[in-house]
């Protein structure tokens, strides 16, 4: 609906439609050149964010050939109205700095509540004007409204060849009663085509305008880049925000938008990515600055949280170390929408990627104070202390092994024999030295007699670096043992993964008097548990225990976890958590606290990346570890978790959710993983809807059931 308005354009079209009974050009053509004259200087449309009941946060970006590098001027204009017949604002002299991309944040006030608005930015060039496409927004109701409130909940949109079909399928349901967009993060993935996880699909791709700038990365024989430089981001996202499907849905309906790990790097911590698995240190604050800055420059986003209309200074919201995204809206009487950070502040994961399999995390005098050590009594448990004089023989045969196998990992002979000095000492488990000592052809040192203790080994970890028994696929029994230990031990310091300041907010938001309290958190809550312990036809027993999954998600923080939750339920609140990153759909209650998982916009499924994982591991297709983990996936996770009511890890979509006064109704809009790579675009209507199948959910007194 954009438009160039400029004497000389109304000459032209006057013209044109004179002429054309004669040559069979419409009025509507003229007005689509008109309106592509003007689109090409808006390439990213437009988008409103962070609706309260009196403001919202208007977003576009300018851009201009023949003058790139240069600030640009615009105005922006708001409206009840389609046809902007009567204004409420209009702003003059807006800058669209050179300096953020020219990308522009407008905070507009004095709005009325649960009201739709329509506004548009216009800018001027040589003697002409240029309209950007028209935006929609809707204010948030007011405070004490007895009214019900919609969101809708998408996450995880990897541009790399696929395409959105699941937003288009939004803008076919036309649903006006919607409040928000609730994005729970990856709205960018940082890499340009990593094989373990993105589409080899070449027709969708990212490539970057410095590409010296970025970080080469390697999967395999695969190379591809990883965003570093300011400009690798901003590529990133000027990318996507190209992409008509996902303009059309921020033109349509007001976002809010938390970030999780692939705004700035896989799985990180803080400002540390995880590329290497341990190799080397990540620690990288320039790069986690410079992922913020595009993140606030193209994200309608008003992390100041000030009252002042106008433009948002990005230069001015906090960054690393001090960045704060964590927010809460009220959304009338019923709903307090408390939006938490994940990433910013959270702790290493507890098992670090380096972690020596061998090395003794919890040695028989803990165990035993713990009243754990009965649970230990097997010889698989058994450890000896190398650091004594007459093992020094053997102390020495594990160093040179480690340095072997840690150069043929990519360290230097300096840094493996350093790494081996420091980690392969003291007590180590029996189960993984004598396996060490059989690789070298040295006997093994007996066990009877030893004392007994529980090693990194007993909770998966058996490389020695990676993310399989450190990040993924960790033994859950021995992991939630080990994880209490270490949060007593660290002051809480190891499961902290909101930060002190962030929880104390957290705690007080809570206890708002809204009838929903909706937690948004970028991973899931829903504990993720492959059971395989009476899975007799998995030839190793020592796979037949229980595994959680992924602990890069809450369950890798299961003190934390449980702790948050119990002081939920305890407290009576009416809470519901809205999650998403693992890339399927989920519907559970933990800890008392019913909480839904939604699907992935576009990024591979959950089961699609679990069969990479199990085959990477070894394990064909035809093994029974790949039909219990991946093959039957879902009914898996159910069989492990009690609380899960519903899980699909096969589809892509979104999540709908309706919260009333007495109960909330969800819906999971799912299209099969299958359809991703096809532009549902250029096809008819119908073909796309038939792909759509929905789930519906109650929630309400604490439980979630199908509805």
């Amino acid at each position: 609906m954009s438009q160039k308005l400029h004497r000389r354009t109304i000459l032209q079209s006057i013209v044109a439609v004179a002429a054309s009974t004669a040559l069979g050009c419409s009025e509507e053509e003229t007005t689509a050149t008109q309106a592509e004259a003007s689109r090409k200087y808006f390439p990213q449309s437009v988008a409103s964010g962070d609706p309260r009941p009196d403001s919202v946060v208007l977003w576009t970006r300018v851009f201009n050939e023949e003058h790139a590098g240069e600030d640009a001027t615009l105005s922006l204009e708001v409206s009840a109205d389609e046809s902007f017949g009567q204004l409420m604002l209009k702003q003059d002299g807006l800058s669209a700095l050179a300096a953020h991309d020219n990308s522009i944040k407008v905070k507009v006030t004095n709005l009325a509540a649960r009201t739709t608005y329509y506004y548009r930015f216009i800018y001027q060039h040589d003697g002409e004007t240029f309209i950007s496409p028209v935006g929609r927004t809707k204010t948030a109701p007011a405070a004490g409204d007895d009214v019900p409130v919609k969101f809708v909940v998408g996450n995880c949109q990897d541009y790399v060849g696929r395409y959105y079909n699941a937003w288009q399928r939004l803008l076919q349901l036309n649903d006006d009663s919607v409040d928000a967009v609730i994005f729970l993060g990856d709205y960018i993935y940082e890499t340009t085509g990593d094989p373990s996880f993105q589409s080899t699909n070449t027709l969708r791709g990212v490539s970057f305008s410095e590409p010296e700038k970025a970080l080469v990365q390697k999967t395999g024989v695969f190379q591809y880049l990883a965003a570093n430089a300011l400009s690798n981001y901003r590529d990133i996202y000027k990318n996507l925000r190209s992409d008509p499907m996902i303009q059309k849905v921020h033109e349509r309906y007001p976002f809010i938008v938390v970030w999780d790990d692939h705004e700035f790097s896989d799985d990180c911590w803080g400002a540390n990515a995880t590329y290497e698995d341990g190799l080397h240190q990540e620690l990288e604050p320039d790069r986690r600055r410079n992922a913020e800055q595009a993140f606030f420059e193209f994200i309608p986003i008003d992390s100041l949280g000030s009252t002042a209309a106008g433009a948002i200074d990005v230069d001015a919201e906090p960054k690393y170390p001090n960045a704060h995204i964590y927010r809460d809206f009220e959304f009338g009487k019923h709903v307090r929408l408390i939006a938490t950070d994940y990433r910013s502040y959270r702790p290493d994961h507890i098992i670090p990627e380096d972690a020596y399999p061998g090395a003794v995390v919890m040695d028989e005098p803990t165990l035993t104070a713990l009243g754990a050590l009965p649970a230990f009594n097997s010889d698989t448990f058994t450890y000896v202390d190398v650091d004594a004089p007459e093992l020094a023989p053997v102390k020495g045969g594990l160093q040179q092994a480690y340095v072997a196998q840690a150069m043929k990992a990519g360290l230097t002979q300096q840094e493996a024999t350093e790494k081996a000095a420091t980690l392969v000492k003291g007590k180590l488990a029996l189960a993984y030295v004598n396996q060490v000592l059989a690789a070298l052809g040295k006997p093994a040192l007996p066990t009877a007699g030893m004392p007994h203790g529980m090693a990194y080994l007993h909770m998966g970890k058996v490389d020695l670096f990676g993310i399989r028994g450190s990040r993924y696929v960790v033994v859950k029994d021995t992991f939630d043992l080990y994880a209490q230990y270490h949060y007593a031990t660290t002051a809480k310091a190891s499961e902290n993964a909101y930060g002190a300041t962030q929880e104390a907010w957290f705690q007080e938001k809570v206890k708002a008097t809204n009838t929903w309290k909706v937690i948004i958190s970028s991973v899931s809550f829903s504990s993720l548990v492959w059971d395989l312990r009476t899975k007799m036809d998995i030839p190793d027993p020592t796979l037949r225990q229980r595994f959680y999954f992924n602990v890069d998600q809450w369950d890798g923080f299961p003190t934390k976890k449980k702790e948050l939750l119990g002081s939920l339920k305890a407290s009576n609140v009416n809470a519901l958590v809205l999650s998403g990153d693992i890339h399927a759909s989920f519907a559970s209650v933990e800890g008392g606290i019913p909480t839904l998982t939604a699907p992935a916009i576009s990024s591979g499924t959950v089961q699609e990346l679990a069969g990479t994982a199990v085959m990477g591991a070894g394990y064909t297709q035809n093994s029974a570890i790949y039909r219990y983990a991946v093959a039957e996936m879902d009914a898996t996770l159910k069989a492990g978790n009690p609380g899960m009511v519903f899980s699909n890890a096969t589809a892509h979509g979104f999540l709908m959710v309706e919260l009333r006064a007495d109960q909330a109704l969800a819906t999971f809009h799912l299209i099969p993983s299958s359809e991703i790579h096809k532009d549902y675009s250029v096809r008819a209507e119908a073909q796309l809807k038939s792909q759509f199948s929905t789930q519906n959910f109650r929630i309400q007194n604490g439980a979630i059931t199908p509805a």
